[in-house]
C-alpha cells in the first residue's frame, strides 16, 4: 500500500470519527459539511483495493456505508417534503444538490440499457426507490416514456413521500406505481419485468447484498435484466461493492466505472435464460443455461467512464 493509500484511508478514519461521533444525521451545516468532505476525498480515482484492508478498516467502511446510507435517506426525505410543497414538483427537482448527479447516472445507465436491449422495457422494477426516486422519475420523463415504473421500499413513509411528488401529474401518476414491501417476500411478481434496478444501499453489506441477488436470480424472468449500481476505488467507502463472481444465475455483460461526480459504478446483468433438457428419464426439465464464454468473467466489458 503506497503513501497515497495510506493518506486517504488516515482522512477516511478522521472523518469517520467525526460523524460517529454526531448527535444526528439529519441536514444541517455541520452534517452537510463533513459528508462533503468525506464524497470529495473518495471521489478522486483510486487503484484502492478495499477487500485488502486491515480488519480494523473494513469494520470502519462498513459503519461508515451504513451512516452514509442512514444520512442519505434523511437528505432525500427532506428535499422529498420541499418539493413536493410547490404546486408543480416535478418542475422543482433541481433544488435537490445532487439531482445533476442523477440526470447523468440515468442517462449513463439508459446508454448501458439500450446497448443490451434491442426492446423498450414494458415494466421496470426498481428495488429502494426511496422518499425521492429520481431515477425513476428522470428515466420517465426523459428516456422511457411509456415504460411502467413500479417501485419497491420498505419504508411505507417513503413511498407516501415519493408517491406526492407525482401524484398531481397526469401523466406519471399513471406510470409510477409503488409497493410498500420488503424485496424478499415478492417472488412471482418478479416475473413481470423486463428490467429491474437494485439501488447501491438495498444490502449494505456482502451477505444482505448477496441474499438479494440470490433471490432475485430465483424469480425473475428468464432474459430480463438486471442493472447493480456499485462502487470503485474510494468511493466503496460510501457504497458497497458488487463482485461480479456473485451473481450467480446471471450472465455478466457490463461494468461500467464512472470518473466523474456520478459516484457509483453501474452493473449489467441478465438472467440466464432457461432451455429444456431431457432428464434422465427422457421427461422434460427446466434447466438454467449458462453460457461458456465468460471463463470466470474474464471476458466482462469493464469501462472506464471519464466526464467529456
Amino acid at each position: 500500500m503506497d503513501c497515497n493509500e495510506d493518506l486517504l484511508i488516515e482522512e477516511v478514519c478522521k472523518l469517520y470519527d467525526q460523524i460517529s461521533s454526531l448527535d444526528t444525521l439529519k441536514p444541517c451545516k455541520n452534517v452537510n459539511t463533513l459528508f462533503t468532505k468525506l464524497v470529495l476525498t473518495c471521489m478522486p480515482p483510486s487503484p484502492i483495493d478495499v477487500t485488502k484492508l486491515t480488519t480494523k478498516v473494513q469494520e470502519i467502511r462498513s459503519k461508515l456505508i451504513r451512516l452514509c446510507g442512514e444520512a442519505e435517506g434523511h437528505l432525500e426525505s427532506h428535499y422529498s417534503t420541499i418539493i413536493a410543497s410547490y404546486n408543480n414538483p416535478l418542475n422543482n427537482l433541481n433544488i435537490f444538490p445532487y439531482y445533476s448527479n442523477y440526470l447523468k447516472l440515468s442517462l449513463l445507465e439508459f446508454n448501458i440499457l439500450t446497448n443490451h436491449s434491442t426492446n423498450v422495457p414494458k415494466k421496470i422494477a426498481f428495488i429502494g426507490s426511496g422518499p425521492l426516486p429520481l431515477t425513476s422519475i428522470v428515466l420517465a420523463t426523459k428516456h422511457l416514456k411509456n415504460t411502467i415504473f413500479h417501485n419497491y421500499d420498505i419504508d411505507p413513509l417513503a413511498n407516501s413521500k415519493a408517491s406526492c411528488l407525482i401524484s398531481s401529474d397526469l401523466d406519471l401518476s399513471k406510470r409510477m406505481v409503488f409497493h410498500t414491501n420488503d424485496i424478499m417476500d415478492v417472488s412471482n411478481g418478479l416475473k413481470e419485468y423486463e428490467v429491474v434496478y437494485l439501488a447501491a444501499l438495498v444490502g449494505m453489506n456482502v451477505e444482505e447484498k448477496n441474499r438479494i441477488i440470490d433471490h432475485l436470480a430465483k424469480y425473475m424472468a428468464p432474459g430480463a435484466l438486471l442493472m447493480l449500481r456499485s462502487a470503485h476505488g474510494a468511493r466503496a467507502f460510501l457504497y458497497p461493492v458488487v463482485d461480479t463472481n456473485d451473481l450467480g444465475g446471471f450472465e455478466v455483460l457490463s461494468v461500467f466505472h464512472p470518473m466523474d461526480e456520478v459516484i457509483n459504478s453501474v452493473v449489467i446483468a441478465r438472467k440466464y435464460p432457461m432451455v429444456l433438457l431431457p432428464n434422465k428419464c427422457c421427461s422434460d426439465e427446466v434447466q438454467a443455461f449458462k453460457p461458456l464464454s465468460n471463463h470466470g468473467n474474464n471476458m466482462i466489458e469493464e469501462l472506464v467512464v471519464e466526464e467529456n
